[in-house]
């Protein structure tokens, strides 16, 4: 029998000290080599022609290779027909993250030194995969700017304690750090935030099918203080100023023509063609977009800040660099970042300095990480795969209410991190664009 004074013994947690960045901007984009920065428009569209390539070689060898099962019985053709196509979904769906990586570029003005072809390639790319261009743009440079703010970031901000509906924090049995949590409590808060597998399954698979377009669509893990039906389709969104209504028009107008090309193709081909060649691809390029950009900023050992304690560095370096896949072997690690173009490896460089093309951000990664090594800082995180999602889903359930860096609770309410203070510098920003 447990007694109420065992269930109140509290086990302190050993947490993980964590620094909180105190560098300079200027410190930081110092450590980059200058070349790193320079843009080339001829380099730059090799990238999505060779995307083009491999999806368009993925889908021609296996129509030819889906031509050799017309000699197998009726349910082994099927399954080895079915089989193929998966594999060629799942590919093409990878390099087709690539595309949308180009395209995302070109939103940060990192294709090219043209602001005009940046927004042809970005529009064109972005609307070709479903993705309103301008209205993405916009936001997605306001999460640049506000990476991390509690009030202020515009997609995976954590839920507050009391926006879970738990209990107010009681100092006596509970530590608003999550390293001193009596067995009373963590049993109290296990009772309701404890998922079962199934739960953990059905969110999982929710936040990689679904995620994307209800985040488009309904502000589905956006910024909590948007009204109800917030949305990137309503030119007069809060989302948006209002000199940029014509835009988020024009954002719209290419996913009419998009919605219009992919019925045209279920009456042209069927519905079964245009499903297995595109949207199959597509439903994957929806997955790898929310897996990569959640693991970027959701991890037990990932700050958050509120207002009196976030500038924009702090905001930068709140995210983590992964191996897409890396946990599948060296060979699918390399895949990975090949067909994505390292957008999960090199993402602390990202958001430090958005205009560095992908093809420079290895080196200048690892220049940025000598210097943020140099003062105890390490952003290098566990691979990145579908393991990892899961494990996060489990680990980074809420923060609290108060505490201007917070780090995310279990559903035992015990923190895996702590934060480590050191002294403080200017603020500066590395001019993020987001009236323009």
């Amino acid at each position: 029998m447990v007694t109420s004074r065992e269930t109140e013994k509290t086990a302190r947690v050993e947490q993980v000290p964590v620094t909180i960045p105190n560098l300079s901007m200027k410190d930081l984009l110092s450590s980059i080599p200058p070349h790193c920065f320079q843009r080339s428009t001829l380099r730059s569209a090799m990238y999505p022609i060779w995307d083009l390539v491999v999806i368009g070689s993925l889908w021609k060898l296996t129509t030819i290779a889906d031509t050799f099962t017309v000699a197998l019985p009726p349910v082994a053709r099927s399954l080895a027909s079915f089989s193929l196509w998966s594999l060629y979904g799942f590919f093409a769906g990878l390099f087709g993250m690539g595309l949308w990586i180009v395209a995302h570029e070109a939103g940060h003005g990192a294709f090219s030194t043209s602001k005009s072809i940046n927004n042809f390639v970005g529009w064109v790319l972005h609307s070709g995969l479903g993705v309103p261009y301008h209205s993405w743009r916009i936001s997605h440079a306001k999460h640049h700017a506000a990476t991390g703010h509690m009030t202020q970031d515009q997609v995976f901000v954590p839920w507050t304690r009391s926006q879970m509906g738990l209990p107010p924090l009681d100092s006596a049995r509970d530590d608003v750090l999550g390293a001193n949590v009596s067995q009373a409590v963590q049993n109290e808060m296990w009772e309701a935030l404890g998922d079962t597998p199934f739960v953990t399954f059905v969110t999982f698979a929710f936040y990689l099918l679904a995620g994307l377009p209800m985040y488009l669509i309904f502000n589905t893990a956006g910024q909590t203080r948007y009204p109800k039906g917030t949305n990137h389709f309503n030119p007069s969104s809060i989302i948006f100023a209002k000199h940029q209504y014509s835009q988020i028009v024009l954002s719209d107008l290419g996913i009419f023509i998009w919605l219009g090309l992919i019925v045209a193709s279920c009456y042209h081909y069927s519905f079964a063609t245009t499903f297995r060649v595109y949207l199959v691809p597509y439903i994957w390029v929806n997955h790898w977009l929310v897996l990569i950009t959640f693991l970027q900023h959701s991890d037990p050992l990932v700050p958050h800040y509120r207002a009196e304690m976030f500038n924009f560095q702090r905001g930068a370096l709140c995210t983590m660099d992964r191996s897409l896949l890396g946990d599948l072997g060296p060979v699918m690690g390399w895949l990975g970042a090949h067909a994505t173009h390292g957008i999960s490896e090199t993402h602390v460089l990202h958001h430090v300095t958005s205009k560095i093309p992908h093809y420079h951000a290895w080196e200048a990664t690892y220049a940025l990480r000598e210097r943020l090594a140099a003062a105890g800082i390490k952003l290098v995180g566990r691979p990145g795969g579908w393991a990892e999602v899961w494990r996060v889903l489990q680990e980074c359930r809420f923060v609290e209410d108060e505490g201007s860096v917070v780090f995310y609770k279990n559903s035992r309410g015990v923190a895996a991190a702590k934060p480590v203070f050191h002294s403080t510098s200017d603020v500066e920003d590395s001019g993020i664009e987001i009236d323009k």
